[in-house]
């Protein structure tokens, strides 16, 4: 079901585009827009001037304390605070594939080419435009250049010496995660140049998948009847637009690399900070008919005209020998590097570059510890590895790409004879893993003296010190969103987990041994929660943590960075636990996985039943946000963490029975036999579940993700009941009575058709959250349902509102969005496996191109 909506906006993308010319083997498959267009819609980011006057009112408490903690963390302590509600980051609608495998550092090159968000720094982000680092293009006939020009729409206040000022009408961007590609038609010369970047992201490989590189590969489309000459120049700056790029003492080299028959060549970009020092690298391939030439140091203000000119000469540099000098403080200083091919009369010609950061060892912000990213395992960690890295990524981006290929095989098939799988999904797939790797991602190996148990062994019903896949995978951490910076946010990454046990289960599993051995731990620490006011233990036992910390602390080492409640009060992320364990040992078939982690289950799910206050074997909420939707109220047995807790209560039973525990087996099936009972005869309306049993005003609102602990039960192979009447009674009121069903889910809609406002986050529609109800669709039967509900919030962030690679946790109707660059769309794989489960029949074999994703 494809809207008519929908395809004038993906057209819209592209209406300004005035070239026939499409590129060199793009894809049709994926997110396309012209370097000249320009978006209608510009939103504003949510922030605490934004809350209606009732809920200040109800929360003037929170206020005060927030912004008391605000003003000591900013002003006193120098820090960003984690979530900054007077300082979110503003909309720019610039965004594209960002560069580099997982865990190593990103770096993000905008849709109209420019290299504009940096994360190199291990979770923290640094949002700013290098305007030196470009390509440009030479052509040269006879022996005299006819055409050079930076490949860059702006004009900027700098580097006049070049020729800004590149047509977009003549240009567009494509991606397709981890790929993406550039078309520019060069007016009146009868060239295309398409430029394909390629970022070594491969579902279940291990190690390329770490490396911190990225290829960029030129083919030139020459048709005139005559042969040219040209030339493509890479520019970079030492640094990333960040103050330390004046510090002072960094310095380039050339270098020169060749092994295994194959030889590369380029600059070394040395940035010596005294925190996390790292070398960028921009080199080429050689081969006998291209020419590398290099600048190893130009000064990247002023005119910068002499560059220009060494170029325009003849289509090369003048390659100095030897280092340049330690820039003075106050100075930058860039490289360059040119390649060089001819192009026959009516012909093709290809050109490759790679850039390439090796950051080894990263310290977080309170630099109590070194780490150790896991590319090093293979590069080592002596801070040399650029110009191996590069040769190996300019050696291998091929075989990269068939992977890549391969895994696109298995989400283009038609699903069945009446369902073909839409363009926008396969964009969203791909699209949206680019946070897998650009989510702050930190990828790290165990250190020898590492223990993951949290103290209590196997021996004792905990967890092994070093658990065999956490020693051989490492271990893993991703933010909960740019702007939302604590690591692995466990009610977060409950949607996101599905992107990593389909396409990476190993380092799944490393999160949940890391989650796990954090549950035993307690910290009896006083501490302050802005929510509540009161004090309380910053950890207590057999709970799961909110996170695992800020990167600007110290992750893995304190737990639970999280100030707004207690632990205690997360009543769903302790059944978010058990249902991952559960789902992951479904998908894996991890017996010594399942062994482990079933003592932790237990724990979890005891500490749970304090909360079946009247024994009828169904828990209840109390007081204030207490589950991952925290601007609601919640009094008593609710939708969301009742339908979890009998979901958690559905796999204790299947663990059971698979550990042999019968005695287990049967307490749990009572507890289920006697809370499901309650759950109908509390909740069921006829048509949905209600928010919650309290009986007040607005206790029958619709939640879109009433349905969340079945969805799990079908996504672990298990579940039954009738769930449609639920669902229908969702799509029609939350997906097709809002925003005249444009939009996706609302969170929160009352039976009579409008918007429930009664918190800041019920009238939010959150895209990650939609992608998991479209799942549920999917696996009920509701194909078309699930779709038109997912691609509502597709369509809105990344053909409307401009937000491509900075997908949102949350927008409203109109206005405003809430937390830029978020984990939880990595849902959308969710969908992918409930496509998966109910066509396995007419998946096509392995021979044609697919994996099964969920066991390989």
């Amino acid at each position: 079901m494809t809207s008519e909506w929908g395809e004038k906006s993906t057209a819209d993308l592209m209406s300004r585009y005035v070239s026939k010319e499409m590129g060199y083997e793009v894809p049709k498959e994926g997110w396309r827009i012209c370097l000249a267009h320009e978006f209608k819609e510009k939103r504003k980011p949510f922030q605490a001037k934004d809350v209606s006057l009732s809920n200040v009112l109800e929360h003037v408490g929170l206020g005060i304390r927030y912004l008391k903690w605000w003003y000591k963390k900013t002003q006193v302590e120098k820090k960003a605070p984690f979530i900054d509600m007077f300082r979110a980051q503003p909309l720019r609608q610039i965004y594209g594939a960002p560069l580099g495998g997982i865990g190593g550092g990103t770096i993000t090159r905008g849709w109209r080419g420019e290299f504009c968000r940096w994360q190199l720094n291990p979770g923290m982000y640094h949002y700013k435009t290098v305007t030196a680092n470009q390509f440009t293009v030479c052509l040269r006939r006879g022996g005299q250049t006819v055409y050079q020009q930076v490949l860059s729409v702006e004009r900027p206040p700098t580097l006049q010496g070049w020729n800004w000022g590149y047509c977009g009408e003549y240009a567009f961007y494509h991606a397709l995660y981890p790929r993406a590609w550039t078309v520019y038609h060069l007016p009146g010369q009868n060239v295309t140049l398409t430029c394909r970047q390629v970022s070594p992201v491969i579902p279940h490989d291990y190690q390329d998948s770490s490396l911190p590189v990225a290829v960029f590969v030129w083919d030139i489309e020459n048709k005139n009847d005559y042969a040219l000459d040209v030339s493509i120049m890479f520019t970079m700056v030492n640094g990333s637009g960040h103050k330390d790029d004046k510090s002072g003492g960094h310095w380039n080299e050339p270098f020169h690399l060749e092994k295994e028959g194959e030889a590369v060549s380029g600059v070394l970009l040395h940035h010596c900070t005294t925190v996390n020092p790292y070398t960028l690298c921009i080199a080429a391939r050689e081969q006998p008919d291209r020419e590398v030439s290099h600048q190893t140091a130009f000064s990247p203000k002023g005119t910068c005209s002499s560059l220009w000119s060494d170029l325009i000469t003849d289509g090369r540099l003048d390659s100095p020998t030897g280092s340049s000098p330690p820039t003075p403080k106050g100075e930058k200083v860039g490289a360059a590097l040119a390649v060089g091919c001819s192009v026959p009369a009516q012909s093709r010609n290809t050109l490759e570059f790679c850039l390439a950061w090796d950051m080894p060892k990263i310290t977080f912000g309170s630099r109590e510890r070194e780490h150790i990213r896991r590319y090093t395992r293979y590069f080592g960690t002596k801070g040399d590895a650029s110009p191996s890295l590069s040769h190996y990524a300019l050696t291998h981006y091929k075989q990269w790409e068939k992977d890549f290929v391969r895994v696109l095989a298995f989400s283009a098939y038609d699903c069945s004879p009446q369902h073909s799988l839409p363009s926008w999904y396969k964009s969203a797939l791909f699209n949206e893993l680019y946070f897998v790797a650009d989510g702050g991602t930190v990828w790290t190996e165990l250190s020898e003296d590492a223990d993951v148990s949290g103290g209590v062994r196997s021996e004792n019903g905990g967890l092994p010190a070093q658990p065999a896949v956490v020693k051989e995978y490492g271990r893993f951490a991703y933010l909960e969103g740019q702007e939302y910076r604590m690591y692995n946010t466990y009610d977060v990454h409950f949607y996101a987990s599905f992107a990593l046990i389909m396409l990476w289960p190993k380092l799944a599993l490393s999160v949940q041994y890391d989650i796990a051995g954090s549950v035993v731990q307690q910290d009896p620490t006083e501490r302050l929660h802005l929510m509540s006011g009161r004090y309380s233990p910053v950890k207590s036992k057999n709970v799961v943590p909110h996170d695992i910390g800020d990167p600007d602390d110290e992750p893995w080492q304190r737990v639970n960075a999280y100030l707004i409640h207690d632990t205690a009060d997360w009543k769903d992320l302790n059944l978010k636990f058990v249902l991952q364990v559960y789902r992951d040992v479904h998908l894996t078939q991890d017996n010594q996985y399942l062994r482990d982690m079933w003592p932790v289950c237990q724990a979890v799910m005891e500490s749970e039943l304090k909360f079946d206050l009247d024994g009828d074997g169904l828990i209840e909420n109390s007081g204030y946000a207490d589950q991952t939707y925290d601007g609601w109220t919640v009094t008593g047995p609710s939708a969301y963490c009742g339908g979890l807790w009998l979901a958690s209560l559905c796999v204790m039973c299947k663990m059971a029975r698979l550990v042999e525990s019968e005695e287990s087996y049967q307490r749990y099936r009572d507890l289920l036999d006697r809370g499901s009972a309650a759950f109908d005869k509390l909740l069921w309306n006829g048509k949905y579940y209600n928010y919650d049993s309290s009986g007040r005003d607005l206790s029958n609102s619709v939640m879109s993700d009433q349905c969340a602990g079945h969805w799990f039960l079908r996504a672990s192979g298990l579940g039954d009941g009738e769930y449609q009447t639920a669902l229908k009674s969702i799509f029609d009121l939350n997906v097709m009575s809002f925003a005249g069903g444009q939009m996706g889910a609302v969170n929160g809609m009352r039976p009579e058709g409008v918007p429930d406002r009664s918190s800041v986050q019920s009238d939010e529609v959150w895209i990650g959250v939609v992608y998991g109800l479209a799942a549920t669709m999917i696996h009920e039967g509701m194909w078309e349902e699930g779709m038109r509900s997912a691609e509502g919030c597709y369509r809105t962030v990344w053909e409307r509102l401009g937000m491509a690679f900075q997908t949102p946790e949350a927008y409203c109707e109109k206005g405003i969005y809430r937390s830029l660059a978020y984990m939880r769309p990595l849902s959308v794989w969710a969908m992918q496996l409930a496509l998966n489960t109910s066509q396995k029949s007419q998946t096509p074999s392995a021979e044609t191109g697919d994996i099964d994703t969920a066991r390989t």
